[in-house]
């Protein structure tokens, strides 16, 4: 049996964008996907051009729109219109063809990948990790990336990510024309979701329109949302194909790393609590994890422990703040667009955070006061 050094479970962003910075640095790298072929995902798609910096191609062939202005609303009305300031642009892709985009970059630095390899088991024997497919396939490696989503099995049982779990609750749908959603308009939608927003990016002939909601354990009533918002930007109520999900959110700090092994993406829980962006940091934690192995595997360092260090630094502390607001303005939504979103600085501080150049805890305290205040 030949002996990768890295197998990485789930073909998505986060495990494609480590696929390519370990090949590129000359490791034996294979990828593993469960599905056979590629998918549809009408996620949001939205990520900040910032995350440019982790990859030394250019990502504008699968940029299908630049955000220049952002619309919010309250229960479609009450309009609030943002420009985005030219230094924190935005950017919409398609899932499903920004992976592909990666993944093909990091085949052609020498990565393997395997389809329709739906891991069922994953072991440590001795130096090496076994991971075992359901038709009957193992594989051997001295280091594992877990990077199969939210419905990851495997964190849990290797004590990585947060022990108690969060979910936000999502309806994503993909729709084949642009109804009334201006060019480089994003919209976000307040006070129809309980506990939530809704959004709607457009894409290269289409639109990806979401409704999630993020704190408690509502039932997200989605089609009731969704026979509302959809008619407000151009499309019939019925249009366009469902997909629900539940998403991991980031719940606390937590060791993302093992013996050899790591945890990336959605997998992790990274995902914003507040605004639910969570493709930056599915490509910067397959970035900091490429990084933390390719020492490792060098002999540069004798464990993984930079890797959750540095996600912890970069994206973690942020997030512990980002998840107190949340707790906060989904509690109190409509003190929380007065006083929030209508503010002159908002938009642009949204701006920022989505960009990177600000986190939660520059903003935190001020915004946390004002709406518990208000909100008595």
């Amino acid at each position: 049996m030949t002996t990768r050094d890295v197998l990485i479970i789930g073909g998505g962003a986060a495990g494609a964008s480590a696929a390519f910075h370990l090949a590129k640095e000359g490791h034996k790298i294979t990828l593993l996907e469960k599905e056979k072929d590629p998918l549809i995902k009408p996620c949001g798609g939205g990520m900040a051009a910032a995350v440019q910096k982790w990859f030394p191609f250019n990502l504008m062939p699968v940029v299908d729109e630049i955000i220049e202005q952002v619309e919010f609303t309250w229960r479609l009305e009450d309009p609030v219109i943002a420009k985005l300031p030219g230094s924190a642009p935005f950017w919409i892709v398609r899932r499903e063809l920004l992976d592909a985009y990666i993944t093909t970059h990091a085949i052609n630095e020498g990565a393997e990948l395997l389809r329709d390899f739906s891991v069922i088991g994953l072991k440590r024997e001795g130096p090496l990790w076994q991971v075992s497919s359901s038709d009957g396939r193992q594989l051997e490696a001295k280091a594992v990336i877990v990077a199969d989503g939210s419905k990851s099995p495997w964190p849990s049982q290797f004590n990585l990510g947060p022990k108690a779990l969060h979910y936000a609750s999502t309806t994503s749908v993909r729709l084949s024309r642009r109804g009334e959603l201006k060019a480089g308009s994003a919209r976000f939608e307040f006070g129809l979701v309980h506990h939530g927003f809704a959004w709607a990016f457009p894409i290269n002939q289409g639109v990806n329109v979401g409704v999630g909601s993020f704190i408690g354990n509502d039932l997200l009533n989605s089609e009731l949302i969704l026979k509302e918002l959809l008619p407000s930007i151009g499309f019939d109520p019925n249009e366009g194909e469902r997909k629900n999900n539940s998403l991991r959110v980031w719940n606390g700090h937590s060791s993302l790393h093992g013996n050899g092994i790591l945890v990336i993406g959605d997998a992790a829980s990274l995902c914003d609590p507040f605004l639910a962006e969570g493709l930056r940091p599915a490509l910067m934690s397959g970035t900091k994890a490429a990084s933390a192995l390719n020492h490792w595997l060098r002999d540069e360092t004798p464990d993984l422990k930079e890797y959750t260090h540095l996600m912890r630094k970069e994206w973690g502390e942020s997030m512990a703040w980002g998840r107190r607001i949340a707790q906060v303005f989904y509690r109190f939504p409509k003190v929380g667009y007065q006083l929030g979103i209508k503010r002159p600085t908002a938009p642009q501080r949204i701006a920022q955070i989505l960009s990177g150049e600000m986190g939660y805890g520059d903003i935190a305290q001020r915004v946390i006061k004002r709406l518990l205040f208000q909100g008595k």
